[in-house]
């Protein structure tokens, strides 16, 4: 019999590329999600189900008895105004733990988090918590859930992906290709930083080698997702510049300070702007993660920076 997978949030930028793997793969999977598929011919493994309704949630899972759980859905976005507007990275959490305590079958669970948990500074362990927002604070939450939970009888590993990118991404970094693309992209003069990001590809293999390690090198603990080597954005945007022939030019960091400025403006009033002070600010500081326990389960990352940014730009293409 083939392996049931259930993945929650499967209609997101991850969780897209997620399906896709384990239906090239021949696996049974299903996705739980309050949004449609971005892409369409996903639309027959869809369930539109809210994590935060325990009824449903419950009854679904009980009715396809998965072998394997990898928990995508969240709200992600940085703009709610309290708590209460990222319940699903909190309720939905509770609700999939206790939905799926009724489950004997069931192998390994996949949590997924954020690196948001511990913004700003190198975390000392898996312990160290320190939140800016609320997006983040939801999520460390949801890990505490997880982690604290004595009940828990199914093996489970916690995620944390860094900054990932690739086919079907949004914000931010879709953004940043097509700014690239359409010439408004800027270098910050005297300014560059380098950061832990992710091809999605390499992403869904570092999943997979989890869900499937064995229980001794996972159980029970937490793995940051992206690719080994840092990537300094001075050179990732040349990188992606020159595939499409053309060059970057550089701008004063005072000029693009102050549209971050004006950003900030118009957040306030919603109205959208490509850059903001928060932005800038992660545009310009460095954040390497040591992914050296994620490379001893995932050691052979199928695809190189350049090879991502290609298969980057056709999908581009093809998805004007």
């Amino acid at each position: 019999m083939k392996s049931r997978i259930l993945i929650t949030g499967a209609s997101g930028f991850i969780g897209t590329n997620l399906l896709q793997y384990y239906l090239d793969s021949g696996y049974d999977v299903i996705n739980i999600d309050i949004n449609p598929p971005q892409n369409c011919n996903h639309q027959k493994y869809w369930h539109n189900i809210d994590v935060n309704n325990f009824i449903s949630l419950n009854n679904e899972i009980y009715k396809f008895n998965p072998d394997y759980v990898i928990h995508l859905a969240a709200r992600t976005d940085l703009n709610g105004l309290n708590p209460e507007d990222y319940s699903a990275n909190t309720l939905g959490v509770q609700n999939l733990v206790e939905a799926l305590k009724k489950n004997e079958n069931l192998q390994r669970v996949v949590f997924t988090s954020s690196q948001l948990v511990c913004y700003g500074h190198q975390p000392i362990d898996y312990n160290d918590y320190h939140t800016i927002n609320l997006y983040g604070e939801s999520k460390r939450l949801g890990e505490l859930i997880v982690r604290n939970d004595p009940e828990i009888f199914f093996e489970w590993v916690i995620i944390r992906p860094t900054s990932i990118w690739g086919p079907w991404f949004r914000e931010p970094y879709h953004k940043f290709f097509k700014m690239i693309i359409n010439k408004t992209y800027f270098h910050l003069e005297n300014n560059s930083c380098t950061k832990t990001y992710g091809y999605i590809e390499n992403l869904i293999y570092q999943i997979n080698s989890i869900l499937f390690a064995p229980s001794i090198e996972v159980q029970s603990k937490i793995f940051y997702l992206g690719d080994y080597e840092p990537t300094k954005i001075y050179s990732w945007a040349n990188e992606i510049a020159s595939e499409i022939g053309i060059k970057i030019k550089t701008a004063p960091y005072y000029l693009i300070k102050l549209g971050a400025y004006i950003g900030d403006i118009l957040k306030f009033f919603k109205i959208s702007f490509p850059i903001s002070s928060f932005r800038l600010k992660n545009m310009t500081s460095n954040n390497i993660v040591d992914l050296s326990n994620t490379k001893g389960i995932a050691p052979n990352l199928p695809y190189s920076r350049i090879e991502g940014i290609r298969k980057t730009l056709e999908w581009l293409k093809e998805n004007k």
